[in-house]
């Protein structure tokens, strides 16, 4: 039988050896991401997120097709111009995931406002607002709403306005919404 000295040796220097892997571990994985650069966005993923933003998030309805604030319908409401927007990645997926407060861009995450996830508010909160956030046509799941913040990134925000070439590249092709810009 070992003596308690031997014992209270070998349980620190074992843990000692934990922490160290844990440290090295942690390292090696910390410096793998920071050193990583951001892959390009596949030709997919951004015609996934045209998708989405067209048909299931329905965004176009009060942001207009090009994103620029000309809505397709006129019972929606005054959608901001992304063409102009400011916001980065990171901001066009809160605001996809979380809505405007005080505003009527709805939020597309399911359990927003049910955990304070967002800007730390609950359902309860939303009430003290004087313009009611709406319900969103669809709720999205996080990697939609990646694939919709990709897609504006790639072809909507901080782009400017719409002109026939951008049109062209936006839609791949020469189309009949390109027709109202001219050459």
């Amino acid at each position: 039988m070992t003596s308690t000295r031997e014992q209270w040796m070998w349980r620190r220097f074992l843990s000692g050896v934990a922490v160290a892997v844990a440290i090295t571990a942690a390292a090696f994985v910390v410096g793998g991401a920071q050193g990583q650069e951001p892959q390009p966005l596949s030709a997919s993923d951004i015609a996934d997120g045209m998708r989405l933003y067209q048909q299931k998030g329905n965004c176009q309805a009060c942001h207009g097709w090009a994103g620029d604030g000309r809505k397709t319908d006129s019972q929606m409401p005054d959608g901001a111009n992304l063409r102009d927007t400011k916001l980065n990645r990171s901001g066009l997926v809160m605001t996809i995931k979380c809505g405007r407060l005080n505003s009527q861009m709805p939020a597309f995450d399911k359990f927003a406002y049910t955990d304070g996830r967002c800007y730390g508010k609950t359902q309860a909160d939303l009430k003290s607002y004087a313009t009611r956030m709406p319900d969103p046509p669809a709720t999205l799941q996080q990697r939609e709403i990646d694939l919709i913040a990709d897609f504006l990134i790639a072809k909507i925000a901080g782009k400017g306005p719409m002109d026939h070439a951008k049109c062209v590249e936006f839609w791949g092709s020469e189309t009949d919404a390109c027709k109202e810009f001219p050459k």
